[in-house]
């Protein structure tokens, strides 16, 4: 069989969707395929260098008529020199884009698979412009994967032909030691106080208002939960402003690279995103066997089931409160909560796993189009 060639596309992000598309062309790369990724010049951070080839052009987080039209037409040159067998786009805007570069794409040429990772975004503009990527990917794309269950269903009413449920795996670093979980615990300022953990970008999505809300319905407890929440964001003077004035116990530790080590000094990680697909700390969280509560949106419920989480409705401090309260009262359900998220943690696919399946699609795509095996 002929080595496939595969071109990622990529537009802007925060992270979460880069990272991933990272580790499938690495991945694809160490397998014998030839890859190229293309995508605006900032992401190359997120590369591995050296697994791959990439090249920079500009697709920007939201519609620039011009902008995007000079994308258009230098991705179609690009692709047009490149010749790849599928052309895999990640991210809505990135998908359209890919689309129309391939369009009018010849016969036999590359397959255009989607992956889609965000839910729409709150505003009826943002929701309008939504709505009209997803028909222009659905009406071109030769197959969708999709991070949750609620946006696979989205793009198979848009009319989407081909729609699975994408394979987004968290890295599995090494067990923090005892003393990285001290060092940990220690730099946290605990005191002996409960510790609630919530990890994640400070945007609108993830929910961390509601959370400080939730928490000024636990200040009376004896002793009282400390709030912790690591990471950085545009939000993050709003959110301390927010804290100081409702007078929580809460520690802002901004971007950490030892999350793994937090988890294992938490007593409770909460994850009260208003929207998620197969999130990156719900997985680490199981893996490390902590009690979890969190939001029933998106791809959650999918990774926790019913038993390895407390699931509460997005948006509902006193819910979140109240479970976050039952779960340091209750001894007997946290450690259910953690024997069961340890249980489901085994089910969890690896980044292995998750590249054995890309090539997968990619070899149907290529097939179904005719190309050499």
């Amino acid at each position: 069989m002929s080595a496939l060639r595969i071109a990622y596309v990529l537009g802007t992000t925060a992270g979460g969707t880069g990272r991933h598309a990272a580790m499938l062309a690495a991945g694809c790369s160490r397998r014998g395929l030839t890859v190229r990724t293309f995508g605006p010049a900032a992401i190359r951070q997120l590369l591995q260098p050296g697994s791959f080839s990439f090249v920079p052009i500009e697709i920007a987080d939201r519609p620039r008529p011009a902008r995007d039209a000079a994308a258009i037409l230098r991705l179609r040159r690009l692709l047009a020199s490149f010749q790849p067998d599928v052309v895999h786009s990640h991210g809505l805007r990135a998908g359209a884009i890919a689309a129309l570069a391939l369009t009018p794409a010849p016969r036999r040429g590359p397959a255009l698979l989607v992956t889609v990772h965000n839910a729409p975004a709150a505003g009826a503009a943002a929701g309008t412009v939504y709505q009209l990527l997803e028909r222009v990917v659905a009406r071109r794309a030769d197959a969708v994967l999709a991070v949750s269950p609620d946006l696979t269903a989205r793009m198979q009413r848009r009319g989407a032909r081909d729609v699975a449920l994408a394979i987004v795996p968290a890295p599995r670093p090494a067990p923090p030691s005892a003393a990285e979980t001290a060092k940990a615990l220690a730099g946290i300022g605990a005191g002996g106080a409960p510790v609630v953990l919530a990890v994640g970008r400070l945007a609108e999505q993830k929910g961390f208002a509601g959370l400080l809300d939730a928490a000024a319905g636990w200040q009376d407890r004896d002793p009282r939960p400390l709030l912790v929440i690591a990471g950085s964001g545009p939000l993050a003077g709003q959110l301390a402003g927010q804290a100081s004035a409702l007078g929580l116990a809460a520690r802002f530790l901004g971007q950490r690279d030892d999350v793994p080590a937090l988890l294992a000094a938490a007593d409770v990680v909460v994850v009260p995103s208003h929207w998620e697909g197969q999130p990156l700390i719900v997985q680490e969280a199981l893996r490390a066997g902590r009690p979890l509560v969190a939001s029933r949106v998106g791809g959650i419920p999918e990774l926790t089931g019913e038993d390895a989480a407390l699931l509460v409705p997005p948006r509902d401090s006193g819910g979140l409160a109240a479970a976050v309260l039952a779960v340091l009262g209750d001894p007997a359900l946290a450690r259910r909560l953690g024997a069961a998220a340890l249980a489901r943690a085994g089910a969890l696919a690896s980044e292995s796993a998750a590249v054995d399946a890309a090539i997968a699609v990619y070899q149907r795509l290529a097939n179904r189009r005719g190309l050499p095996e």
